[in-house]
């Protein structure tokens, strides 16, 4: 059982809903963003992503997308990140997930990086733009390294939900809305009638994840699901504060806000 997995039963066990928060390695450099995991954990972050920057970002909108710019022109590396991860691993054992694209595992190799991930203490990988037709091998050697690879469900995804939802490890992805991350006013997809869909075929936890911007969002959207995702309204906080000392106080005091709507 990974991390991500005794969580959500934990969770379960307390009635209680997961909350996931998203931030991009390196942004605005790796310090900082260390200091923000413990900061997340400690006002009620559940689970922790941490975005590996990429150049080709093609799954994010504009607001991830320039905070992969800032990380990579602090020339961040991979290696950078595993190191990062090895020492917040001293003082927490919250489940963290990487977010990266099939090209910079390919380029670091496929086992290489899935058994550092293991060694560092990652718990599970999210790779968008990896199709579950394509995935078996990756998820093979995953398994072996107990390293969850996170299943994506969209609202397009209508007749491969059923084999893709039976596959699933950790949690499965649930994504709001067509298109890229970034924050939304409103969502247009039937929740209900999306999720009934999925949980005819997996008791495997579900979150949603996309465009939830607010405390009154998540709310509302944790009726749906046993997570909510929050990543692109982080990460335009550290946008704002990210030349400031603010910058950690102002994301602890948005997650608290966040768990208190999850907990109400």
């Amino acid at each position: 059982m990974t991390r991500i997995e005794r969580k959500f039963e934990i969770l379960k066990a307390n009635n209680q809903k997961a909350l996931i928060t998203y931030i991009t390695a390196g942004d605005p450099d790796l310090e900082v963003t260390k200091q923000l995991v413990l900061e997340m954990e400690r006002k009620g972050a559940d689970i922790i992503e941490l975005g590996i920057p990429y150049s080709d970002p093609v799954a994010d909108g504009p607001v991830i997308q320039r905070a992969a710019q800032r990380a990579l022109s602090k020339k961040i590396k991979i290696k950078n990140i595993m190191d990062m991860v090895r020492e917040i691993r001293k003082e927490t054992q919250i489940p963290l997930l990487y977010l990266l694209y099939f090209n910079c595992m390919l380029q670091y190799g496929i086992e290489k990086f899935i058994s550092e991930c293991s060694e560092a203490g990652i718990d599970g990988l999210i790779i968008p733009d990896l199709p579950y037709e394509e995935s078996k091998d990756v998820k093979d050697i995953a398994a072996r390294y107990n390293v969850n690879i996170i299943s994506l469900i969209a609202p397009t995804s209508t007749g491969r939900i059923k084999k893709i939802a039976q596959d699933a490890k950790g949690f499965i992805y649930c994504v709001s809305s067509t298109g890229v991350t970034g924050t939304r006013e409103q969502f247009k997809t039937n929740f209900y009638e999306f999720m009934e869909e999925i949980k005819k075929y997996s008791d495997t936890p579900k979150a949603i994840g996309f465009g939830i911007s607010s405390p009154e969002q998540a709310k509302e959207i944790k009726n749906y699901c046993e997570g909510v995702i929050v990543g692109s309204a982080i990460v335009r906080i550290i946008e704002d504060y990210n030349q400031s000392s603010e910058v950690i106080d102002k994301i602890g005091e948005f997650v608290s806000q966040l768990k208190a709507a999850l907990n109400r």
